[in-house]
């Protein structure tokens, strides 16, 4: 584990000056965010874009006045949205280990809020490992979203990253994060490979194990958001990984207490009345739910919580409660079969 992580500073401290350092496409093929995150782009200082490395727009909507920690912030990119995002009524947490992207992501800190026009600062940096956030302070119960951008891969411990993620979240607060996934586990001389893992790639989380380690750690649903298959573009690369099929992904999942293994249908139905920001005509909560404005739509009862005791409620209603139950939810995959058949989630 020491090893591991020794090797990942020295390669995001060290060897990587900027993405044009990657020799894949692993850790920066971002997909096109939202308009309101497009907005804030250009405020953001050119070294902390230069230094960004990330796979997804792991931003989720209604942050304003919000408590936001980033796991593995790097330069701050993902930090510095978000506070613009959450105003100046919340604030935004970035935790890395590596010395020179905490310093590079500090160094910007009065120049974005000028930049942002706020009087104050709203952001806060943190040296210290995502797998251990209590000896840096962050309390139980005290963030209302985690998110992380192409982190979690690198991290040896993995279980310990998503413990503590269930211990930091306020109850109904929301883990939205993007990272590479792989379709089978990696051969262990490959994952200690400094080059392999700092490209993302030998730490990839095998979908089957995700969702074992999820169901583990207190995550009975999660919702793939998005998912896009990778290429490597990269022959020497290619030799060693061919094997095996990577992708980014986008996950979505709640801190409830009332979540069960598998969706359970309650004749419960959830209207979305329009009102996030961005996103007008629809909803996605996830790539198999797709909520039309002010069309009711049948649910299980994990969907109806997540969309009801969350921060998203004010955008629903939900009509029924769980007094009667009507069995498993028809035609529903859940995270506790394969997630290779759907996003693992119902409906």
């Amino acid at each position: 584990m020491e090893k591991i992580i020794e090797q990942v500073k020295e390669y995001y401290g060290k060897q990587l000056q900027s993405k044009n350092d990657l020799q894949t496409g692993a850790c920066c093929a971002i997909d096109r965010p939202p308009k309101e995150i497009r907005a804030i782009l250009p405020l953001i200082a050119d070294e902390i874009h230069q230094r960004f490395y990330g796979c997804g727009s792991p931003l989720p909507p209604l942050l304003e006045g919000k408590t936001l920690l980033d796991l593995g912030c790097g330069t701050g990119r993902d930090v510095y949205i978000a506070s613009k995002l959450a105003g100046q009524t919340g604030s935004a947490i970035g935790v890395d280990m590596t010395t020179e992207q905490i310093e590079t992501a500090i160094k910007y800190q009065e120049e974005q809020r000028e930049r942002f026009g706020f009087k104050i600062s709203n952001v806060k940096f943190m040296q210290g490992y995502i797998e251990d956030l209590k000896s840096i302070g962050i309390e139980d119960n005290s963030i209302d979203v985690v998110i992380s951008n192409c982190v979690i891969n690198l991290s040896p411990a993995k279980e310990l990253v998503f413990k503590e993620i269930y211990r930091i979240l306020k109850p109904g607060g929301e883990l939205y994060f993007s990272d590479i996934f792989v379709d089978r586990r990696i051969p262990e001389p490959l994952t200690t490979d400094p080059v392999l893992r700092g490209e993302c790639l030998t730490g990839a989380l095998y979908t089957e194990d995700f969702r074992r380690l999820m169901t583990k750690t207190g995550w009975l649903d999660f919702r793939y958001t998005n998912i896009r298959e990778l290429a490597m573009d990269n022959e020497e690369i290619e030799a060693k990984l061919g094997f095996a099929t990577f992708s980014s992904r986008t996950v979505r999942a709640f801190k409830l207490n009332d979540l069960e293994d598998i969706c359970e249908d309650y004749g419960q139905v959830a209207w979305y009345n329009g009102n996030i920001p961005e996103h007008p005509h629809f909803f996605d909560l996830d790539d198999s739910h797709r909520f039309l404005t002010n069309k009711p739509m049948l649910v299980c009862g994990n969907t109806a919580s997540m969309v009801s005791n969350t921060r998203y409620a004010k955008a629903f209603k939900v009509m029924g409660d769980r007094s009667v139950h009507f069995g498993k939810f028809l035609d529903c995959g859940t995270n506790n079969t394969s997630t290779e058949t759907g996003s693992g989630s119902c409906c």
